[in-house]
């Protein structure tokens, strides 16, 4: 919105200049998600204890968990509205690759606040895992098809480490795009079980996607780095930026101990706009790396119901996803946290670091 309101205005003052520069805007949108996560976050906090809602803790977790029971929740909310006003502030709002970013955003944000406000109302588990995929699955073919119907589908993935590989998988790109958002999607929301432990690699993994998307958009970089390039691609730094910002925002809130959660409203947004980036950008292969945490999680949750299943009751983990694992090996909360963002800060610098490995 004000780019285009006053970048216009640089023929008559070269100061609005400087709206052109996605570098300029990445930094502005952070920072304005940042400031109105941090400023309005006491007056939601407060607000959601008013109405009492809640986190509802589920009896299979460890046990010290259970004195988090009533702490607010769907913190995701305050996140995905300061995500969707910084980008709508600062982006080209022209380019359809922001409006897809949105539009899966918010889809996964309001399949998260159904299964919230289910949850809270004690409405069984919440909603059912098979509806979720499904919810999710729609937004994602639709997207793909506006995608597709405006000529903006490419079928090839880029490999790390190999400048010249680039395989075409043709139909079933669209499988593969549906496996890399709705997997990222879930991914985040099976690792938003401690206090800070999902929020602070998302924001690593959204700055290193904001920089992906911007190499991605510049003709230039993108040909000297030999990535794919993808015109229009580089808007989505701004986007990602205002993850970012709201990100670390919530952080200031959600660090333990946590004053709110983000609930499934946030966490299946924020994997599902991290997911939609990396396919946007062509760089979604990538995504393993830059999310192993999540990747990780997720894993280990396959893997103990697939072996409990396999062996009549006999488990890998002490309990999954992973970070239940390390509590009950007798980890302090906030050391299990810390460990993992430094994790996914290391994954996310070796990620950037493939730039260069090509």
């Amino acid at each position: 919105m004000l780019y285009h309101l006053l970048y216009p205005l640089h023929e008559l003052w070269s100061i609005f200049n400087v709206f052109r520069y996605i570098t300029f805007r990445t930094i502005c949108a952070s920072v304005t998600a940042f400031g109105l996560v941090f400023v309005l976050g006491p007056w939601f906090i407060h607000r959601m204890k008013r109405l009492q809602l809640g986190e509802v803790i589920r009896t299979e977790v460890p046990e010290r968990h259970l004195e988090k029971a009533g702490t607010p929740t769907m913190g995701g909310l305050l996140i995905l509205g300061v995500l969707l006003c910084s980008t709508l502030l600062w982006a080209d709002l022209g380019n359809l690759y922001v409006w897809v970013a949105l539009l899966v955003t918010t889809g996964c944000g309001l399949i998260g606040l159904v299964d919230d406000v289910m949850k809270i109302m004690k409405v069984g588990d919440g909603l059912k895992g098979r509806w979720k995929l499904a919810g999710q699955a729609v937004i994602v073919l639709a997207v793909s098809y506006l995608l597709f119907v405006h000529g903006q589908w490419d079928t090839r993935l880029s490999v790390p480490f190999f400048k010249q590989v680039r395989p075409d998988i043709g139909v079933l790109y669209g499988l593969f795009t549906l496996l890399v958002i709705v997997g990222t999607s879930n991914a985040v929301n099976l690792t938003d079980g401690l206090d800070g432990l999902a929020i602070g690699p998302m924001a690593v993994a959204a700055a290193v996607y904001a920089l992906l998307a911007y190499l991605a958009g510049h003709a230039g970089l993108a040909t000297y780095l030999q990535l794919p390039y993808v015109p229009g691609a580089g808007e989505l730094a701004v986007f990602c930026g205002s993850m970012v910002g709201a990100g670390l925002g919530f952080l200031w809130y959600n660090a333990y101990p946590a004053e709110i959660f983000m609930g499934d409203v946030g966490s299946l947004a924020l994997g599902g706009a991290l997911g939609t980036v990396a396919v946007l950008c062509k760089q979604e292969v990538l995504l393993v790396l830059v999310g192993g945490v999540f990747v990780a999680e997720a894993l280990s949750v396959i893997l103990q119901v697939g072996y409990f299943r396999l062996t009549g009751g006999r488990r890998i983990f002490r309990m999954a996803p992973l970070h239940h694992h390390f509590e009950l090996l007798g980890w302090p909360e906030p050391k299990v946290i810390v460990r993992f963002w430094i994790v996914s800060v290391l994954l996310g610098a070796l990620a950037v670091g493939t730039l260069k490995l090509r």
